[in-house]
């Protein structure tokens, strides 16, 4: 019954394989990274109409002092300065 139920309701297998409706960890507010990891603010990119990425921006260890109690402005100038820019791709889960 299994595999006819999977093909009257595919949405469920999808639900199963790729478990992205979990949240871990559980209750951290992961829209204020701030809270979690030093130097590291949320910002919201807009790729196209309607589709909106989320993304977290975390200078080095030997920008730490330097970003102290910094604004999200001073994070959005320091991505387009000479330092090079390493991009995390952490999946599809739906969390960072």
């Amino acid at each position: 019954s299994l595999p006819f139920f999977i093909r009257l309701f595919p949405i469920v297998l999808t639900k199963f394989v790729f478990l992205n409706f979990l949240a871990f960890p559980f209750f951290v507010d992961l829209r204020r990274p701030e809270l979690l990891l030093n130097n590291t603010v949320s910002l919201y990119l807009t790729t196209e109409p309607g589709v909106t990425v989320g993304v977290w921006h975390t200078v080095p260890g030997s920008r730490a002092a330097e970003a102290q109690g910094k604004d999200q402005r001073w994070y959005e100038e320091a991505l387009a300065d000479a330092h090079p820019v390493i991009i995390y791709l952490h999946g599809n889960g739906g969390t960072r």
